[in-house]
């Protein structure tokens, strides 16, 4: 299991991610959210094939087909954080966070 919490910055929005796999293959994906954008995927985005998901080109991912009809941002970081998710529950990536840093 893993647990991925995303604060999406400036719009203030935030987003608990909670994937889950019992074959370390198959990846079911629930999450709570307060961004009405995010909200509108959920019925495309509740399990994904990890390796299928995870070896591919960004735009060819579950994750960005079901998020970008939605989103009204290419930057959101709930991409990544979803795949980061789905990624750690397969058991292909440790659970370390990951972070974006921003000085201007």
């Amino acid at each position: 299991m893993a647990r991925v919490i995303v604060d999406s910055g400036v719009c203030g929005f935030s987003t608990t991610i909670t994937t889950t796999s019992e074959d370390r293959q198959n990846v079911a994906i629930a999450y709570e959210t307060q961004c009405p954008h995010a909200a509108q995927a959920r019925e495309a985005l509740s399990e994904v094939d990890a390796f299928q998901e995870l070896f591919r080109k960004p735009h060819e991912t579950r994750v960005y087909q079901a998020l970008s009809p939605h989103l009204p941002h290419v930057i959101c970081p709930l991409y990544s954080g979803f795949l980061k998710a789905i990624e750690v529950a397969a058991g292909l990536a440790l659970p370390r966070d990951v972070s974006i840093k921003i000085e201007a």
